[in-house]
């Protein structure tokens, strides 16, 4: 059985200001020819579909285009939310969307503690096929799902996970395959994040170890591609590169994985997609940076410069915009390290946050504060909120008392009077 593993799609993402939505359009485009190509039997997508919780019209068009294109080459499609998602807002219409063999878990059965399946009696000639679709959790919701008596064996994320995989009927005599949205660990070592992942390090581990009774373990939340422990737990990492600092690791692609039979382990490998936009980074002196862009053949790039002797001006930041611009190229990052102006530098990158909505900036923070939980969509909307009383102000509109009284009253009748 062929199967393609991608996570943390983000739709919807904007990065430095600028929307991502085209080069994701393009990897929809690009994972398509590939099923066309490789004619899998099922893609699994292991959470962070969306970039928040509330997602914009044109990223739940593009999702839509995915899972029907999908759909209508009756591939199967395994899909959980992750901590970005709305798991009641991912999984709607999710009964009449398995008729389709489309298949989505937005959260745990609260009342069971079980995990949705799909299964397969004999896809490939080698036996039966079983499927887990296990969205983001956390140990409260698991407490509260698994019932009294629970609360000692869940005080961690670890635990937690634990004791919710050994509540299920795992038979081991089947091929069995999980798609998860956690932070995975071996040995309480993790990776080099990139600075797009807003969870503190350290939070939420789960050792690999949980899931010794799968066959293969379908992971995302990280947005590197890498094994943990085995190589059949794995991160498929992000499509795309969604900042510079995840340029640490160069591969992105679609992992591909061949079941066998039941005693052999499964085949691995990437098949590498090219981005619309390749991202980099130059970092050197103002005169070899300048040397560099006039001499290599760099197309169609999001780019990022650091310079490292003087400071930023106003003319070179319009000569290096101009020079890209001429070869289809965007600056998306522009910063110092130069020791004179250190403060400046982090001004300078700086400039990406200014051009970000500031109920995104007020989200990022509210993540930051959370572990990685993402404001859902009336939180989002109070964020919004604040967000508008403040542009009205800059915009020399200030709300009158009444005004800002009328918000709030409907503010709180969205989101509870405890808000």
């Amino acid at each position: 059985m062929r199967i393609f593993h991608v996570a943390d799609l983000h739709f919807g993402k904007s990065i430095y200001g600028l929307s991502m939505l085209e080069d994701q359009k393009y990897w929809c485009e690009q994972l398509l020819q590939l099923c066309d190509q490789r004619k899998p039997d099922a893609v699994l997508i292991a959470g962070d579909v969306y970039d928040r919780a509330a997602p914009g019209g044109d990223a739940v068009e593009l999702l839509d285009h995915l899972l029907t294109a999908l759909a209508e080459r009756g591939i199967l499609v395994l899909m959980v939310a992750g901590n970005h998602d709305s798991g009641q807002r991912l999984a709607f219409a999710r009964t009449m969307l398995a008729a389709q063999k489309v298949h989505i878990a937005g959260s745990i059965d609260r009342k069971t503690g079980r995990i949705d399946q799909v299964y397969l009696e004999d896809p490939d000639g080698f036996g039966p096929v079983r499927f887990w679709l296990m969205p983001y959790t956390y140990p409260e919701q698991i407490r509260l799902a698994l019932g009294e008596g629970s609360e000692e064996n869940c005080r961690t994320y670890g635990e937690a996970v634990q004791a919710l995989l050994e509540k299920q009927d795992i038979n081991s005599n089947e091929r069995n395959v999980i798609i998860a949205h956690q932070n995975v660990t071996a040995d309480g070592r993790e990776t080099e994040r990139g600075g797009s992942e807003t969870m503190v390090g350290g939070v939420g581990q789960i050792d690999y170890h949980v899931f010794d009774d799968f066959d293969y373990v379908a992971l995302g939340h990280i947005h590197s591609g890498y094994p943990v422990g085995r190589p059949q737990v794995r991160y498929a990492g992000t499509p795309i590169h969604y900042h510079f600092d995840e340029l640490r690791r160069q591969e992105k692609g679609i992992v591909e994985v061949l079941l066998e039979a039941g005693d052999q382990p499964p085949r691995i490998s990437t098949l590498p997609v090219r981005p619309l936009h390749p991202m980099r980074m130059i970092e050197g002196k103002r005169q070899e940076v300048y040397d560099q862009l006039a001499e290599d053949e760099g197309r169609d790039e999001y780019v990022g410069i650091t310079l490292t002797d003087e400071r930023i001006t106003p003319e070179t930041a319009g000569y290096l915009r101009e020079l890209l611009r001429i070869r289809g190229s965007r600056l998306l990052l522009l910063q110092s390290t130069y020791a004179e102006f250190a403060g400046r530098g982090a001004a300078a990158a700086a400039e990406a946050v200014r051009e970000k909505a500031v109920e995104d900036l007020f989200a990022d923070f509210y993540e930051e504060q959370t572990g990685g939980d993402p404001p859902d969509e009336d939180e989002y909307d109070l964020l919004k909120f604040a967000a508008d009383l403040i542009r009205r102000r800059e915009a020399g509109q200030p709300l009158q008392e009444k005004e800002i009284d009328r918000l709030l009253e409907h503010a709180g009748t969205r989101g509870g009077e405890d808000r």
